[in-house]
């Protein structure tokens, strides 16, 4: 794997689960980058996203769930599942879970070898992120990592106009860290 893996923004995958969620949708993104191991499932791929976040968005959910504290939004916790090693490695096997399971801040929806959705709803806004793998026509296996938000007030649209930006860069800089050289070496 390149050491400058490219992470490029896509379009949410037709025919996945997630997709179908597109109606209605007031905000959605999806961002790609090349498959370091096609061999791991959709989960065991998020699994290894989450467990090498850098350290910068741990401090950046800490500040915002103190910060959303104060309008009444949830306190989310880290996006890492609490069973995250200092490897940065998830001891939970992925085949483990199941729908229903919670990972880090989020409960899964769905689960195939090729996709995991996950989401958090409350009366403010429903998120739900997907990675699905991809295997194009004579191109190398990809994730694509997308989010699919339905917002219900103004506290949601206020929420989603300050988190945008970094929401951005943190699914990026996940994404670069999954691809980077010597990842997933078990």
């Amino acid at each position: 794997m390149n050491a400058h893996a490219t992470v490029k923004e896509a379009r949410i995958p037709e025919g996945t689960v997630i997709h179908a969620h597109l109606p209605g949708a007031q905000f959605f993104d999806a961002y790609e980058v090349t498959d370091p191991h096609p061999e791991h499932s959709a989960l065991q791929n998020w699994l290894d996203v989450v467990a090498r976040t850098p350290q910068w968005t741990q401090h950046l959910m800490a500040a915002r769930n103190k910060l959303v504290r104060l309008v009444g939004l949830k306190d989310l916790g880290q996006l890492h599942d609490a069973h995250s090693t200092a490897s940065g490695l998830s001891p939970k096997d992925a085949h483990s879970y199941r729908e229903g399971d919670r990972v880090g801040i989020f409960l899964i929806r769905h689960l195939s070898d090729t996709e995991v959705v996950m989401g958090q709803d409350d009366k403010h806004l429903d998120v739900q992120v997907s990675l699905a793998k991809r295997t194009p026509a004579g191109k190398n296996p990809t994730l694509v990592v997308s989010t699919v938000v339905h917002i219900h007030n103004a506290l949601g649209h206020a929420y989603m106009a300050i988190v945008t930006p970094f929401h951005r860069r943190i699914v990026r800089a996940m994404l670069h860290r999954v691809a980077a050289p010597g990842h997933g070496q078990r």
